[in-house]
């Protein structure tokens, strides 16, 4: 079936049901951000493949929303299907529950899949729509799934133990942490769902989410007891050696009836609004919900000895593979035959010689000339486009090692850049070292820091769609919370020393070109820094990998940005040298001289 036809199937589906409108989201039971084959129903129903995207169905309409990462690509995949697309945070564009709100009338209703629902989306459900009379009904089975013949199975590989040589901590230890926490909350039972939570927690790994080494699975932890529930396929010897006494393993199906058990029971149980489902509070009835941040959340944001250790060596091993593929990419790019999969597929051959590789963080980005105004391009066969001795190419990569994640960008001159290439470069390149060179006082958040990255665009006019930089999880997923550089930290959420961020200003000019230079850098405390009044932290930069000189003005750059980028290049020089031969060190020696 092509889109229309979908759509069409799916109406007949909801004639059946009686309902006038269907929500499909882009997320799974989990509220995951990367889905599991078997869960991305929006994307099979739409044809839109980004990873950030919810469709409305009603009788006559379809929409589409999502934000300006994915603005073209939307546009392009949408092209024809019949669906709207509706660009978030653009001025005159509804929300999708406003929209909603306007296309159905009273005591009309709209159905949901309350797995798919989050608790804190039911409530912003509830008040836009039921106080115009509009009624939300949730529906047990699926509806995509009624018509989506071919829907692929869940994951079958094994679950594998994360020894504490790498999570620096055992699952005992953080089990009385997280027990503590939600005491402290009023809650006596926390339910988790949220699948880096619970890889984080129990010290597994596992292969059932593509670039996100997380395992389907939901848990409960107790007062005196931890129950995961997962395919007990998956549990193998070893796993059930390193659980010992403090995990019981559960079938996934069965959390349902254990729900069951608390409710019955008036457990007071603690529920993270922001990644559980409607499903799960509705099976725990009359039970007390203690709707609050999961404690894991921040725990595993905050990393630890081993975790900075690994963090650290695996990004060693990271730059080593980048300065062989930047190496590589200029010849090879002149002799002809490269493209945007094939020089993706050298850098991934190039991380595989390193010690832990596991397979990559994130889908590459691989983008040249225009492909990079797209912010979150996925190069396929019918886009795959050729590389020449000219223009410019991004590529934004990361990998998964034992020790580690990783996640950079470069862009690289492919010819000569022009004036505009070279001053848009420059400005995003000031916005990154000014936000890595800023020391902050304990209590800054994100949000307070983020604008130092805009200013140098700002003052011509120019900005960026997205958040200048993400949490990044330790051999898990790369995007994690709660911190961030992000214009829109509602939250404000403080850094704290042992967060792990991206520090990644862009700049994009649509059918023209795309820039973006990123780095990973841990908060740490800045010693002999402030009045000693508040601890004051710093930046120290991870990412280990020269940028393109050939890009920069420097007659754009101040003296301190000129120093900051001049000791960068000499700490890459100096850490990956070792590791290189004579050839890759005489080219990593010119591309890190001094400005």
């Amino acid at each position: 079936m092509n889109t229309r036809q979908k759509i069409a199937a799916l109406r007949a589906q909801m004639r059946g049901q009686r309902i006038d409108a269907y929500y499909v989201p882009s997320t799974d039971p989990h509220q995951s951000e990367y889905v599991p084959a078997i869960w991305q129903r929006r994307a099979w129903l739409s044809g839109f493949t980004g990873s950030a995207g919810d469709v409305l169905v009603t009788r006559n309409r379809a929409g589409l929303w999502t934000d300006s990462r994915y603005f073209l690509q939307a546009e392009q995949q949408l092209a024809g299907s019949g669906i709207a697309l509706f660009k978030l945070g653009t001025p005159g564009t509804p929300g999708l529950w406003e929209w909603a709100a306007s296309q159905l009338r009273p005591g009309q209703t709209l159905g949901v899949d309350p797995q798919l629902l989050s608790l804190n989306e039911a409530d912003s459900l509830e008040k836009a729509l039921g106080a115009r009379g509009i009624k939300v009904r949730t529906i047990a089975a699926n509806l995509v799934d009624a018509i989506w013949k071919d829907r692929p199975g869940p994951g079958q590989e094994p679950i594998r133990v994360h020894g504490r040589a790498f999570a620096g901590e055992s699952v005992a230890q953080k089990l009385t942490r997280v027990r503590a926490a939600t005491r402290e909350r009023g809650a006596r039972t926390h339910v988790l769902a949220a699948l880096d939570a619970i890889a984080w927690l129990f010290n597994i790994r596992g292969r059932d989410v593509e670039y996100n080494p997380v395992v389907i699975a939901y848990a409960i932890v107790a007062e005196r007891e931890a129950l995961l529930f997962v395919d007990p396929r998956k549990v193998g010897a070893s796993v059930l050696a390193a659980f010992g006494k403090d995990v019981k393993i559960f079938a996934y199906e069965e959390l349902g009836r254990k729900l069951a058990e608390l409710a019955r029971r008036r457990v007071p149980v603690l529920l993270d609004p922001a990644t559980t489902n409607l499903w799960v509070a509705e099976r725990l009835g009359r039970a007390p919900i203690v709707k609050a941040e999961s404690p894991v959340t921040a725990l595993k944001s905050v990393k630890n000895r081993a975790q900075i250790r690994g963090e650290v060596d695996c990004h060693v091993r990271d730059g080593v593979a980048l300065v062989k593929f930047l190496k590589w990419l200029e010849p090879a790019v002149r002799r002809g035959g490269q493209t945007e999969l094939s020089a993706a597929d050298q850098l991934e051959e190039f991380r595989r010689e390193g010690r832990y590789y596991q397979g990559p963080s994130f889908e590459t980005i691989s983008a040249y000339g225009p492909h990079g105004a797209i912010v979150h391009y996925a190069a396929d066969k019918k886009s795959n486009a050729r590389l020449r001795p000219r223009g410019i190419y991004l590529i934004d990569s990361g990998g998964g090692y034992l020790d580690g994640t990783t996640d950079i960008t470069r862009t690289v001159a492919l010819g000569k850049p022009t004036p505009r290439q070279k001053d848009a470069f420059t400005r995003v390149l000031q916005g990154h070292i000014d936000v890595a060179a800023t020391p902050f006082p304990a209590g800054t958040s994100g949000q307070r820091l983020e604008m130092f990255a805009r200013r140098p665009l700002w003052l011509v006019g120019l900005n960026y769609g997205h958040g200048t930089g993400h949490g990044v999880g330790h051999y898990l997923s790369v995007h994690e919370g709660p911190m961030g550089l992000t214009p829109k930290d509602l939250r404000n959420v403080p850094l704290r020393p042992g967060n792990l961020l991206s520090i990644e200003p862009g700049y994009y000019r649509a059918g023209g070109f795309g820039i973006r230079t990123e780095n990973l850098a841990f908060v740490t405390e800045a010693d002999g820094v402030g009045g000693g009044d508040v601890p004051w932290y710093r930046w120290v930069v991870i990412s280990l990998c020269p940028i393109d000189r050939r890009l920069i003005d420097r007659r754009m750059l101040t003296v301190e940005q000129r120093e900051w980028l001049d000791g960068y290049h000499v700490r890459v020089y100096r850490t990956l040298a070792p590791h290189l031969d004579a050839a890759h060190r005489a080219w990593l020696r010119a591309a890190t001289r001094p400005l």
